[in-house]
């Protein structure tokens, strides 16, 4: 029997070919006779109680000059599908909130989503990693400005940022006599409306913030260490980053063996875990990325690893 499977990604013409880890994922259900189909966000959609899409057929292609088909949109019920990957970007908005209750609609109704549609709700990426206070470095999470400035004088050098963030996006360093630290804790917090995460500045950043990739509890033994440019502070590649693959640690390994329970059951099958030094920092459970610079690289088939955990789960 055919698998079908739903792809619920940002548009596929707008990807970067050469890393975009969802192509990576669908190259390889294609290899095993899946057939696949392209979701935007806005084409889901409840009718009569029943989540349906307006979706495409796909073909993929591994050509940096023509990576994809699609056939013109059909309406089609998600429960006709067998498995749906959520691999759409944030904003985790109040839309991407609203698209996982369609998705768990579909999951009741008998559809595997990777990953599972209540746990892309529950394990804001920033906050997930406060379960695990053995891994993390020193860490407060708050809205008050006193509170956070009370942090700041504590631990020296201090990284703020937003709880919704992405790709390094406002994320600042800051220490007690930044004659901005007043202003930049106004505007992450609106004022103090709004809570965020300030966390002990690592330095073994310069050595690479680790993007560790863990399928259905276990870890892909290498992780791409993402190095900071000159004269930056954050190493996320959307910032200018190196991507260098380094071998898993021995504390690395202990980390994920902490988290790894967690993650199996809330049906998290595919997350990407970032570690500076001996501290885990994130948890990325919404579209983690670095598998085809890690297959490059190593010359492995990370997709296959995660298509063979879902194909069990299938059976």
């Amino acid at each position: 029997m055919t698998i079908k499977l739903g792809v619920v990604m940002d548009p596929i013409p707008s990807i970067n070919f050469k890393k975009d880890s969802t192509l990576a994922m669908l190259l390889e259900a294609q290899s095993r006779g899946y057939q696949l189909f392209h979701i935007r966000q806005h084409d889901i959609f409840i009718d009569e109680n029943i989540p349906r899409a307006s979706m495409q057929a796909l073909t993929v292609y591994n050509d940096a000059g023509h990576w994809y088909e699609l056939s013109p949109p059909e309406d089609i019920a998600l429960e006709e599908l067998d498995v749906i990957l959520m691999r759409k970007d944030p904003p985790f908005d109040m839309n991407y909130i609203y698209t996982t209750y369609m998705l768990e609609l579909a999951e009741h109704r008998g559809v595997l989503v990777v990953n599972r549609a209540q746990s892309l709700r529950d394990a804001n990426e920033k906050l997930f990693s406060c379960y695990f206070p053995e891994c993390t470095p020193p860490t407060l999470v708050g809205s008050q400005k006193a509170q956070l400035l009370d942090f700041i004088a504590t631990q020296g050098d201090t990284i703020l940022k937003p709880l919704d963030g992405m790709g390094g996006a406002s994320i600042f360093r800051v220490q007690q006599n930044d004659p901005n630290v007043n202003v930049i804790i106004e505007t992450l917090t609106q004022h103090g409306s709004k809570p965020i995460m300030a966390q002990r500045y690592l330095p073994e950043i310069v050595d690479g913030d680790k993007r560790i990739l863990v399928i259905d509890g276990e870890a892909i033994p290498y992780a791409l260490a993402r190095i900071p440019a000159k004269g930056e502070t954050r190493a996320n590649l959307a910032t200018g980053g190196t991507g260098v693959g380094v071998e898993l640690s021995e504390r690395d390994h202990w980390i994920c063996q902490q988290v790894a329970p967690v993650l199996k059951e809330k049906g998290l099958l595919f997350v990407g875990l970032d570690v500076i030094g001996d501290y885990l920092t994130e948890i990325n459970v919404t579209s983690p990325t670095c598998i085809r610079e890690l297959d490059d690289t190593y010359g492995l088939n990370i997709s296959a690893k995660l298509f063979d955990r879902i194909e069990a789960r299938l059976a």
